[in-house]
């Protein structure tokens, strides 16, 4: 044998060999799908628990997406939620506060889908320390939130950032939540945190997680709102409600940044500090919809990095048919809350409506400041329609219509306001709800304009409006007018209390008001009483332990049935431009109805 040629054969083959794996390597490619639910706000199932029929968008059918993605050999599947999933639907309400002793079902629901990460959201810590506490302890995958940190040792309370590896390829996933949650809960829900500025954070960990994890490709999840400007704020606000993109800019490292909180669909790219451009994607909310990345990425030897292609669009729950396993497995859970939400409450004589709340003193107003008043034993109530549009039909009530009759799970506060101070309040809520009418042609309702001063229309050809509705706060226990041809902040004429008794702006009276307004949520009472944020703690009397709907349940129980009464303490003038007005803003608010 010719060791000699033998020795050299081996040789060529191993160079051969060394070669094929270098082109290999070259070649080299992976290709990544990332698939974001956020502010699913407890819609997990098919299901409309609140109107007893079936829905078109839930977490159901986003798995039937999910699942077929990942029965594809030729890529990984990356599923992320970005917060505000304990909140907004009776399953997830039941789950929280009525089953304290099981596995909570978005903990339930999250391992199912095997979730590899998800972050934290404002409604999330709203439903209390017991429950998130209790639901992270039960999640498979790290629960986020790298600005949230513990008030004792300044260390994040919840995991900053978590790691992930496919195919070779590391994957970092840096999670946040929005810093404004001290203005709009009570304290105690969140005691032993803080919540710092989104950008500063975003610099401290993008920089930790470089240094010390090398990531090849960095992911935000960040439930927080792409724009900065929202309720007046500005690039430079320090811990800006919606940083999103804010940080997609301004920290450069970012493949994608997912957003949330803000309830609206993004899909866009941002070009950061050092020149390179960050994917911006988010959904609605409910899982309509679900933003879905996909990345390829080529490996480079000449300089070891992973070129990257993205390409993205956001899908739609609807045109996924439910997941038949997802189903069968959470049948029995599903039953329990039918069987809960369908116990009778009361008997209602007449029909209640919400859209006559945004047109003057209504009765379904009137219902929420009585039991806000018999609750607190406050002189005057404030309060706001937490639900857009809908009608509570006369007879039996039943528990799922207390979700819609009160949307949130606030709580209810006491506090100690002066005549002056509630009058600032009204007009600061009128100002943002009502325009300034010149003649009966104008319109009411203050819409929202784009730059060129045209009323924007929706997609679903309504009108959208220049605030939230949900900050429209009207007054019970008090009789007022809002004359409508006056400017904003001085419309507002405060006749007498409901009984007769004179006003007086220097008075310091009892005001029943839900947690969110107390806690400076709107602005209502920072900007329109002028009550500076760090004294509205000093003003709060009292507060209930259980949320604002378990109290008006109680109270309705109690009655056995209610008649419904529109206690006509407030209305519009001239009360005949209202009316023209109406005719004509209701069905921009509204949509048409199918009858016209």
């Amino acid at each position: 044998m010719n060791w000699k040629h033998l020795a050299r054969g081996r040789y060529l083959l191993l160079i051969l060999s060394l070669t094929l794996l270098l082109s290999s390597c070259q070649k080299k490619t992976v290709n990544l799908e990332f698939i974001e639910t956020s502010d699913v706000h407890g819609s997990l199932f098919p299901w409309n628990f609140m109107t007893d029929t079936t829905a078109n968008h839930s977490l159901a059918s986003v798995y039937s997406y999910v699942k077929a993605e990942r029965a594809k050999p030729d890529q990984d599947v990356i599923l992320l939620d970005n917060g505000d999933i304990l909140q907004g639907e009776p399953d997830v309400y039941f789950s929280n506060f009525l089953q304290p002793d099981s596995t909570n079902i978005v903990a339930r629901v999250y391992n199912f889908m095997k979730y590899d990460a998800a972050t934290v959201g404002n409604h999330d810590i709203e439903a209390g320390h017991d429950v998130y506490d209790k639901v992270r302890s039960e999640m498979h995958m790290p629960w986020l939130a790298a600005n949230a940190v513990r008030t004792d040792d300044g260390k994040p309370y919840f995991k900053p950032y978590t790691i992930i590896e496919k195919e070779g390829v590391k994957i970092a996933v840096l999670g946040m939540i929005t810093p404004h949650i001290p203005y709009w809960l009570p304290e105690k829900i969140w005691k032993g945190m803080e919540f710092d500025d989104m950008i500063e954070t975003a610099r401290k960990w993008v920089k930790i997680i470089q240094e010390k994890e090398h990531p090849d490709v960095l992911i935000g999840l960040f439930h927080s709102g792409v724009d900065y400007t929202y309720g007046g704020t500005t690039a430079k606000t320090y811990k800006n409600e919606n940083a999103s993109a804010l940080v997609a800019e301004q920290v450069p490292g970012f493949d994608i940044v997912f957003a949330g909180h803000d309830h609206r669909e993004w899909n866009k790219w941002v070009t950061n500090t050092a020149g390179k451009k960050v994917l911006i994607m988010g959904p609605q909310a409910h899982a309509r919809e679900f933003p879905v990345a996909k990345m390829k990425l080529t490996y480079d030897s000449s300089d070891k990095t992973w070129k990257k292609e993205i390409t993205s669009e956001v899908k739609h729950s609807k045109n996924y048919q439910p997941d038949p396993e997802y189903m069968a497995h959470f049948k029995p859970f599903v039953n329990e809350v039918k069987k809960w939400v369908n116990q009778p409450v009361a008997k209602l004589t007449a029909e209640i409506d919400t859209r006559d709340a945004f047109f003057g003193s209504s009765s379904f107003m009137g219902l929420i400041h009585k039991v806000q008043l018999a609750q607190s034993g406050a002189d005057i109530s404030l309060s706001a329609p937490t639900i857009f549009d809908t009608q509570l039909k006369k007879g039996e009530l039943y528990v799922r219509d207390m979700f819609r009759l009160y949307k949130y799970e606030n709580l209810l506060y006491t506090m100690k306001l002066s005549g002056k101070e509630i009058k600032g309040y009204l007009e600061y809520s009128y100002a943002g709800w009502f325009n300034t009418m010149k003649s009966p042609n104008d319109h009411l309702i203050n819409f929202r304009k784009d730059k060129e001063g045209h009323l924007m229309e929706s997609a679903n050809h309504t009108y959208s409006l220049s605030k939230p509705y949900f900050n429209f706060d009207s007054a019970g226990g008090i009789k007022y007018t809002v004359d409508v041809r006056k400017p904003a902040g001085h419309r507002v004429h405060i006749i007498s209390m409901s009984d007769g008794t004179p006003f007086r702006e220097n008075h310091i009276y009892k005001v029943a008001i839900n947690s969110y307004r107390g806690n400076g949520g709107g602005g209502h009472l920072e900007e329109g009483a002028g009550i500076p944020h760090d004294e509205l703690n000093a003003r709060r009397i009292s507060t209930t332990e259980k949320d604002l709907r378990f109290y008006m349940m109680k109270w309705l129980e109690k009655q056995g049935t209610y008649t419904p009464v529109n206690p006509e303490n407030w209305k519009v003038i001239p009360q005949s431009w209202e009316k023209k007005a109406r005719a004509v803003d209701e069905p921009m608010m509204f949509g048409k109805d199918d009858s016209e």
